[in-house]
């Protein structure tokens, strides 16, 4: 029996004991190196969290309006907003809910600036860079490639700041550690020390994994203080993680729902699906971790693969199977871990696939369900 037999399936569980670990260990680098940490909502937007993640970071990073408006109503506090590009009907309502805003081009600041400086909201404006280096692997997330569309070049920048922007932002990392950080940060002082010297604030991006347990803290915060030494204009130095904050927070729960055999290979069909709940899986790609399963070896006798809910043909994890200790049979609990940072934001209605159910165990013990999605109105609403 499964300790997750009596939760919802499928559902996100967020576990608020593991979140405020995280948030623990997040604001202690804040403190020790002087700087300000806040939740990326493209990697963590789990909302019901947020009075919590606001008591120790400092604030949250919009990528659109919803975000930043979903910031601004649940963490109650301006977003620090960037998108790669502004649209005209909505750039008035984002500086309203911003305190920072950056940039992707000089095209586009040269387009709204004087929307932007002439604003009674008080906003500091920043560009994005391109350091032109970056350790991602996978090319999908990537945004240091050549000709990337992310970031401006240091040959494409003015001889000086343009007169109203503040800070200066890049954005290169991807689950990596501070080593990595580190080489990012030569590249971008190499190319932009003058600028940076010019600025109020730097933003350092996300993809910091800094609450994973082989993460050098000490060396990340030692390389923080460094660079505020160097550049002691700044007034301050961001850094955005949305997959630290929300890193093995949470499960994604499903069910057996059909066992199917072909050419020996057996597949549990299940009531989740990877394309539609757990994309990353197929995008990035990656094999993720199931609760009582390992990988197979020669000696492994229950081996199965999961399989999605969808149509699509590849809806399954193709990275390998999973050995379980028994026989697996239709109603068996299947647990994904670590399934709260970037599954619950990236989810679709592919084939009208129901969406799980979303919950949270609370400090105490307590399960509360959040949320139960529509399994018509809110799929046809989608569609419009």
């Amino acid at each position: 029996m499964s300790a997750y037999d009596n939760y919802p399936s499928p559902c996100y569980i967020l576990s608020e004991e593991a979140l405020e670990a995280n948030l623990q260990l997040l604001d202690l680098v804040q403190k020790e190196a002087g700087v300000s940490i806040i939740c990326a909502l493209k990697g963590m937007s789990f909302w019901h969290s947020f009075p919590l993640i606001k008591s120790y970071l400092a604030g949250a990073t919009a990528s659109s309006l919803n975000e930043a408006r979903l910031i601004a109503e649940e963490m109650c506090c301006d977003a620090h907003t960037y998108a790669p590009v502004y649209m005209e009907e909505e750039f008035g309502q984002l500086l309203i809910y911003s305190s920072h805003l950056t940039f992707n081009s000089l095209s586009q600041w040269d387009k709204y600036r004087d929307i932007a400086l002439n604003s009674p909201k008080k906003v500091s404006f920043g560009l994005r860079v391109n350091p032109e280096y970056s350790e991602i692997e996978t090319d999908l997330y990537n945004p240091a490639l050549p000709g990337s569309r992310l970031g401006i070049l240091a040959e494409d920048m003015p001889k000086d700041l343009p007169e109203g922007i503040e800070g200066l932002h890049f954005h290169v990392l991807c689950e990596n550690d501070s080593y990595a950080l580190e080489h990012c940060l030569e590249a971008f002082e190499k190319r932009f020390s003058h600028y940076i010297k010019q600025c109020k604030w730097v933003n350092f991006g996300g993809g910091h994994h800094i609450t994973r347990s082989d993460y050098d803290v000490l060396h990340l915060i030692q390389l923080l203080k460094d660079f505020k030494a160097r550049y002691p204009n700044l007034e301050e130095v961001i850094l955005e993680p949305g997959e630290a904050v929300g890193w093995q927070t949470g499960v994604l729960t499903s069910t057996v729902e059909d066992i199917v055999v072909n050419k020996g290979i057996k597949i549990a069909m299940l009531n989740v699906s990877f394309a539609c709940h757990m994309p990353d899986c197929l995008e990035m790609p990656y094999k993720p971790t199931v609760l009582d399963a390992t990988e197979p070896d020669e000696n492994s006798k229950f081996v199965y693969r999961l399989g999605g809910c969808s149509c699509l043909a590849g809806d399954f994890i193709g990275m390998g199977d999973f050995a379980f200790p028994e026989p697996l049979e239709i109603g068996d609990r299947i647990v994904f871990d670590d399934m709260i940072h970037y599954t619950m934001v990236k989810t679709t209605f592919f084939n009208g696939v129901r969406h799980p159910s979303i919950g949270m165990i609370h400090k105490d013990g307590e399960f509360e369900l959040l949320s139960v999605p529509g399994t018509y109105e809110s799929y046809k609403e989608k569609l419009g």
